[in-house]
């Protein structure tokens, strides 16, 4: 799509997750790096943050979870997308895809970031799979996208990120097939998620635990997992049928060096 001066708009990523501070957690070193790459940068958070509260109405904690979000999103200079579910109601209904449907048409990302298929928490799941569906049926005329948009063509790479935790709903380690070294934003990976102080409060008060240590913590286990970065974002990528023309791997050409591709992880796909 052609930019404003007639130059060619940028590539773009849009990062889905289900909850306001999710991308933070698990993705937003990634798409930090894309950013200083020159792509344009977007962020969705499917639910509201009404349940990530010790007290305080609802409609006073969903103000305050999205105000952050929008802050952390200005941050790094990406674009903010509203939800429009519940907490603990993201479902994966035709209306919910054709709402995200809406945005990835008007964005028309080049890499798609998405949670991982086997996270713990079932919001996790459902927005993982309402983005896959609707990456999917970008193209499609006659499904409805709501608002109305028209459909689009072009190839999309969606990349999943690791479940939180690192394990998988029956407790199983999940490896990644690529690792993205975030140790040179690791910092404005935390700043991103301390604009969410309201979460991190409730956090502390109700778990016991640093917000912002949990999130360190986890980047590190996933450096030491790729054997060679301290801190790193771990990402596997999905099956290209339906969504691109062949199994490239934009992320890793955007990212060059910082990028390992785990060999082992991907000769174990098997060959025909």
């Amino acid at each position: 799509m052609p930019a404003p001066g007639g130059q060619a708009a940028p590539p773009a990523a849009l990062a889905i997750a289900a909850h306001p501070d999710d991308v933070e957690f698990m993705m937003s070193g990634t798409l930090i790096l894309l950013g200083q790459a020159g792509w344009a940068m977007h962020c969705m958070h499917l639910a509201d943050g009404r349940c990530g509260s010790a007290g305080g109405g609802a409609d006073e904690t969903v103000a305050n979870r999205v105000a952050e979000a929008r802050q952390a999103c200005e941050l790094i200079g990406a674009h903010y997308h509203a939800g429009f579910a519940r907490d603990l109601e993201v479902y994966h209904t035709t209306e919910a895809v054709g709402r995200v449907l809406a945005v990835i048409r008007r964005v028309r990302p080049r890499v798609l970031l998405l949670h991982a298929p086997d996270d713990y928490m079932e919001d996790h799941v459902n927005a993982c799979r309402i983005g896959v569906t609707a990456a999917f049926a970008r193209g499609m005329a006659n499904f409805p996208a709501i608002p109305q948009t028209p459909p689009i063509a072009g190839d999309v790479t969606i990349y999943h990120a690791l479940p939180y935790g690192l394990r998988d709903p029956l407790r199983k380690l999940v490896r990644a097939g690529l690792y993205v070294d975030v140790s040179e934003v690791i910092d404005r990976k935390r700043a991103m998620l301390a604009a969410h102080a309201s979460q991190r409060r409730w956090l502390e008060s109700s778990q016991g635990v640093d917000y912002l240590e949990m999130m360190a913590t986890l980047c590190r286990q996933v450096g030491r997992m790729s054997g060679r970065f301290e801190v790193a974002e771990g990402w596997r990528r999905r099956n290209f049928l339906g969504f691109s023309a062949d199994d490239g791997d934009p992320l890793a050409e955007a990212l060059g060096r910082r990028c390992l591709v785990d060999e082992e992880f991907e000769a174990a796909r098997g060959a025909l």
